[in-house]
């Protein structure tokens, strides 16, 4: 079977810094983000590091660390290999939301927002069938799962708000979404911004939509942008796409300043 954009993505060249750490935090965000699926097996360390292009030493280092946080588990023998572990702690928000003042808040969102309305405008002039699949599937999972979670709140303004099992699926599912837009765009290098924009600010911006209402309201702003993707209607898709990142940061902002 064919690799997906997003993975494609994920597995493409890191740079010539860091090497290690740059392994390391391209495979966690793609796991932590469910672009790897818990279980999936990653390809033979051979194969990994000529993809990731890297030496073999360099990727066994960075596996070893993705064990130590319980991301990767190696199997040996027939049948062996390593796979992905998704983390299954609740996720703890409300002090990474207080580590942010609101100026930083604002321009990570209009960061954010730029990337997300890039791929989406891409997307609806590129996406071919097969990249608008994984959309569809991602909405129809974002139901399933909205509708097992709802009257289930994310997180309140006060405290430290931490995320049920089920809201927490919800949210790698809202953060997989987002990927398979710009994995649309057939844009590698957007893809992986785009990772790394929902591995840093992504769980937050969907924390103040808990409950049902809040799930609905997404989900229906995600399926006017696939909708727009579809039409191959690049300037509706891009304003939809920022018009959606940009509202969800005006209300974790409010929400930032209501734990002051």
């Amino acid at each position: 079977m064919a690799a997906s954009g997003s993975h494609l993505a994920v597995f493409a060249p890191v740079g010539a810094t860091g090497r290690v750490d740059a392994v390391v935090r391209r495979l966690a965000d793609a796991i932590a983000l469910g672009v790897l699926a818990d279980g999936e097996q990653l390809p033979s360390e051979a194969e990994l590091a000529g993809l990731l292009g890297v030496s073999t030493v360099t990727l066994r280092e960075a596996l070893m660390a993705l064990r130590q946080q319980g991301l990767v588990e190696t199997r040996r023998g027939r049948g062996g290999g390593s796979f992905v572990r998704t983390p299954s702690e609740p996720l703890e928000l409300g002090a990474r939301l207080r580590a942010y003042a609101v100026d930083e808040l604002r321009d990570l969102g209009d960061h954010y927002a730029a990337i997300a309305g890039a791929a989406a405008r891409l997307a609806a002039r590129r996406a071919l069938p097969a990249d608008v699949a994984p959309l569809l599937r991602s909405l129809d999972d974002m139901a399933a799962v909205s509708g097992r979670v709802a009257g289930r709140a994310a997180g309140g303004p006060s405290g430290g708000p931490s995320v049920d099992a089920g809201s927490a699926a919800l949210i790698r599912l809202e953060g997989r979404f987002h990927v398979e837009v710009a994995a649309a765009s057939q844009s590698a290098r957007l893809t992986q911004e785009e990772i790394r924009s929902q591995a840093d600010i992504g769980p937050l911006l969907w924390l103040p939509y808990g409950g049902a209402d809040g799930h609905d309201e997404v989900t229906a702003q995600h399926r006017a942008i696939v909708e727009a993707i579809l039409r191959g209607d690049p300037d509706q898709a891009r304003d939809l796409a920022e018009r959606h990142v940009c509202e969800a940061m005006e209300r974790l902002i409010e929400l930032r300043l209501a734990v002051d």
